[in-house]
């Protein structure tokens, strides 16, 4: 245990050097504020007994300085004084003061103060490292569990990709590319981080939808173009959270406890996948499905879904189409800011370019299918 001394009285470090040093403790002592200070922010303190007469820097001042640094704000500080204005003892323990002690005071007092204060630091070093240990495990837990999503979430979004003869990247690439807008929106880490992995859902409800229309060879009649369209509110749908389905599957399972379900923890990732499976075909100029949207009263996250889904199917080669080029690419989808892109998130998209290009070059399919040329689906 290692014990600061600061007086400014060298027969008070004397004695009080000497005390400490017989009961055990390990002492530094300094006759000034200034080198207190300094020895405050390079040792591990157990204890300072500071003087509140000193030149430099007071005791007063210098408790001031302890408590507003991070590094020191936790040491126990014993304030000596030979003053007996109770305004003075008040400053100090305003300060922050662990204890204080008049001069004169008899040995039996101040260790008795010294071992009160060593025994709460210690056991508060100890509390202080046992909650660092289970901060570190939750922070381990957390992301274990971010990680089985974030899997969990690619293989759904895969299960829909298989039956519409892609590789599992496009769904990849599409919550890379809303990743990178969001960011140049200025959105915060919440949002970049949920619409990249919400939105590798957005085409789930392609589950539902019959091969001869998920499969066809070329473009789809206006009846099929119809049914397809409804991928959109089946994807919803099996996404929608339902507290009162979960409620009744745990009170039959012996794995789930009621506890486990909680009306108000909607999972955010999985309630905007939802959002964005239903609406990422809007419109900003309202002529998208399924509910004709109009401008602002898209999500924006399915507005920037709508743009990055648009410009990798555009870039991707498919059995019902080739794949565009760079060049053709862009052309196209400037065209139709204002029409079916919001025109910020357009800009954004624009000023996102060379890395949504790196995304597509980086993870881009190996299928290239020499068909004609058909709208995305």
């Amino acid at each position: 245990m290692k014990i600061l001394i600061a007086d400014d009285s060298k027969s008070m470090r004397k004695m009080l050097f000497t005390l400490l040093e017989q009961e055990g403790y390990k002492v530094v002592v300094t006759e000034n504020g200034k080198q207190a200070w300094n020895i405050l922010q390079n040792e591990a303190l157990h204890l300072a007994i500071l003087d509140i007469v000193m030149p430099d820097i007071n005791g007063l001042e210098l408790l001031r300085k302890i408590r507003s640094s991070e590094s020191t704000a936790d040491i126990p500080v014993l304030i000596l004084t030979s003053s007996t204005k109770i305004d003075l003892k008040t400053q100090a323990l305003d300060l922050g003061a662990s204890d204080l002690l008049s001069k004169p005071f008899s040995r039996e007092d101040l260790l008795a103060r010294v071992r009160n204060m060593v025994r709460t630091k210690s056991y508060q070093d100890g509390i202080k490292i046992k909650n660092e240990f289970l901060e570190q495990k939750i922070k381990e837990r957390t992301q274990e569990l971010k990680d089985s999503q974030m899997d969990l979430i690619w293989r759904l979004g895969r299960v829909a990709e298989f039956r519409d003869s892609g590789t599992g990247n496009h769904i990849f690439r599409v919550g890379c590319y809303c990743q990178i807008i969001a960011k140049k929106l200025g959105m915060n880490r919440d949002f970049t981080d949920t619409i990249f992995l919400s939105s590798q859902l957005h085409d789930i409800g392609k589950i539902g939808i019959p091969d001869t229309i998920l499969l066809k060879q070329g473009p789809l009649s206006a009846e099929e173009r119809e049914l397809m369209k409804n991928h959109c509110s089946i994807g919803a749908e099996m996404l929608r959270q339902d507290y009162k389905t979960s409620s009744r599957f745990a009170a039959k399972s012996n794995f789930y406890s009621h506890n486990m379900v909680d009306k108000n923890a909607i999972n955010p990732t999985i309630d905007t996948a939802s959002t964005i499976a239903l609406t990422h075909h809007e419109r900003w100029d309202g002529n998208g499905y399924p509910f004709g949207l109009l401008k602002g009263e898209i999500p924006l996250e399915s507005r920037i879904v709508a743009i990055a889904d648009v410009y990798d199917a555009l870039r991707a080669a498919r059995p019902y189409k080739q794949a565009y080029s760079e060049k053709e690419t862009i052309s196209i989808m400037k065209k139709e800011s204002g029409n079916h892109f919001d025109p910020l998130v357009y800009c954004a998209f624009e000023n996102s370019y060379n890395e949504l290009n790196y995304i597509y070059d980086q993870f881009s399919d190996e299928l290239h299918c020499k068909t004609e040329i058909g709208a995305s689906r």
